[in-house]
């Protein structure tokens, strides 16, 4: 016992040392994470700590937005952040009411677009909305392939058109990865409906019963996620025609191939 309180008392001192080294050596978590010193002294919608946009290209973005609240009252604000961030200090400096809407770009996330929403605006824009907007501009794909500051003015242009037009409930335009899924379920549920088309008696052309049947499984692939995701986004009607064609085309090649088989297989047995 006296051999080892000599031990367990050097490992308390250790620890002891080891704990005030780090309250010592550690920032203020105050001054690293809500600092309003890091506010400007002249008043401009778009704070960029991060360094996210380029000078001129944020001067260009203030004056669009200034000119954006000057002729509709909508209150849009930028904020980019990577270890330093004013904190909640922006709410004051910038008068945040019920029509704003802030941006706060963060590199450190996997996706760096955050939003916070007025009331106001929430109630044309709903939450889908942001949700895609965020998806779609904030992922690390498209920052890797656009650069932060596409990211942050294509999902604020995004967002003024909504707002100009009285609201959105999905966000505007079909980017081509969104489209290419549209086609593909457009494709999958021609095949399911021509699958289950195919003759099964004697003398029975078109299996219309059991192409209704399945309606539910093909009419959702080919309605709800390849025709309403296109018509809701864009009112070009090439996607469009596009998805209608990969529908029919897959229909038939299922059910041809069905058929010519089926014909090929009693010529065979006779």
């Amino acid at each position: 016992m006296q051999k080892l309180f000599p031990k367990r008392l050097f490992i308390s001192l250790a620890a002891l040392f080891l704990t005030l080294s780090v309250w010592a050596i550690a920032p203020s978590p105050a001054q690293a994470y809500n600092n309003p010193d890091l506010l400007p002294e002249v008043q401009t919608p778009v704070i960029d700590l991060a360094n996210f946009l380029p000078s001129l290209q944020e001067q260009a973005l203030a004056k669009d937005l200034e000119d954006f609240e000057a002729e509709t009252g909508w209150k849009l604000r930028v904020l980019t952040q990577f270890d330093r961030t004013p904190g909640r200090a922006v709410k004051e400096f910038w008068g945040l009411d019920e029509k704003s809407v802030l941006l706060v770009a963060d590199g450190r996330g996997g996706n760096i677009l955050n939003f916070n929403i007025g009331d106001e605006v929430y109630q044309i824009l709903p939450r889908t909305f942001w949700v895609e907007l965020q998806t779609r501009f904030g992922n690390l794909y498209f920052v890797r392939e656009n650069g932060e500051n596409q990211s942050i003015v294509e999902s604020l242009e995004s967002v003024k058109v909504c707002l100009l037009q009285g609201g959105c409930n999905v966000v505007p335009g079909l980017p081509r990865e969104q489209w290419i899924l549209t086609l593909v379920t457009s494709l999958v549920g021609g095949l399911i409906c021509g699958f289950a088309a195919i003759p099964r008696t004697k003398g029975q052309v078109f299996a219309w019963q059991w192409a209704l049947i399945f309606s539910p499984l093909w009419g959702i692939l080919f309605i709800a996620f390849g025709i309403a995701p296109v018509i809701t986004r864009t009112s070009d009607f090439l996607p469009l025609f596009r998805n209608i064609i990969g529908f029919v085309l897959g229909a038939l090649v299922a059910y041809l191939s069905a058929v010519i088989n089926q014909s090929s297989t009693s010529e065979s047995e006779t």
